[in-house]
């Protein structure tokens, strides 16, 4: 069908807004990596915009050997693949069983864990809690708290009940269980939203750096997120590197190091969003309509 010139002038506005959303939120990634490839000389007299100056990788050479940038990360994957497999698990089994009509209560249930969503117990009851299960200072407390979203096992719930019905009698007459059901059957089939909620959860626990400061007080475990943050915030980063290195300091900047660490913690999930991005927008929207 022919798009009307109403149509087309609409798609035109809409393109050249997300064309300016798109571009703002590029350029600062550009000027950051820019800033961590340039010259001290550069950087200290304002030239360098979107463009390095000079090419200076001394930067990345003194945050990968004079930190513990390498350990952070490190921590940074554990605690992001271990937390998503986990938040994936428990998000299906508790997802699964409300979108099932024959489920006694269901409805309650559902009510229930909506209510977590307006009102929580606090940050220092919560601490508590931590504390009295002996997860201070472990992973675990990270986890814990967080391991189910209720809205994306909201989402993961409309998604399911999207499924038609035939679907389900056909595989229960041929002898399949719930179990297998959801297993062989209806998780292939839901991989568009599986994959959303997995970037979801990835991208919260890798940039999660506040319950780290909280719970967790071993620096061999900080995450990614807290060096950086520690990092911006009090130039921590740039002061080990001097303690570390009997080299000059004079080739970086406090500017050049906090943007070489930002624009390392960036580039994971730079790396990882165009995989899932064809299922991103998919899964979202087929199970924020549907159910």
């Amino acid at each position: 069908m022919k798009a009307t010139f109403p149509e087309k002038f609409l798609y035109v506005i809409n393109y050249a807004l997300l064309g300016i959303i798109a571009v703002s939120c590029l350029l600062p990634l550009l000027h950051m990596l820019a800033l961590s490839l340039s010259t001290n000389d550069a950087i200290v007299s304002g030239f360098v915009s979107l463009w390095p100056i000079g090419w200076n990788f001394e930067t990345y050479h003194k945050l990968f050997t004079g930190t513990r940038i390498v350990e952070a990360a490190r921590n940074s994957i554990e605690v992001t693949l271990v937390g998503t497999v986990l938040s994936m698990l428990f998000t299906i089994l508790g997802a699964y069983p409300l979108s099932r009509k024959f489920m006694y209560g269901r409805k309650f249930f559902t009510m229930l864990i909506v209510f977590t969503m307006v009102f929580n117990g606090g940050l220092i009851p919560t601490y508590l809690v931590i504390k009295s299960l002996g997860l201070i200072n472990t992973y675990g407390a990270l986890w814990l708290p967080g391991l189910i979203s209720v809205y994306n096992m909201l989402v993961m719930r409309s998604f399911f009940n999207g499924f038609p019905e035939e679907i389900e009698e056909a595989a229960r007459i041929d002898g399949c269980g719930e179990i297998r059901l959801m297993l062989q059957i209806i998780l292939p089939l839901s991989l568009p939203v599986l994959a959303a909620l997995t970037l979801f959860y990835g991208v919260g626990y890798w940039n999660s750096f506040f319950s780290v400061m909280i719970y967790i007080n071993d620096s061999s475990k900080n995450t990614l997120a807290v060096l950086i943050q520690q990092m911006i915030s009090s130039q921590q980063l740039l002061q080990e590197i001097a303690n570390t290195s009997s080299e000059d300091l004079t080739s970086v900047t406090p500017e050049s190091i906090k943007a070489a660490g930002v624009f390392v913690m960036i580039v994971p999930m730079l790396i990882l969003y165009p995989f899932l991005q064809k299922y991103f927008v998919k899964g979202v929207m087929i199970g924020s309509v549907k159910g």
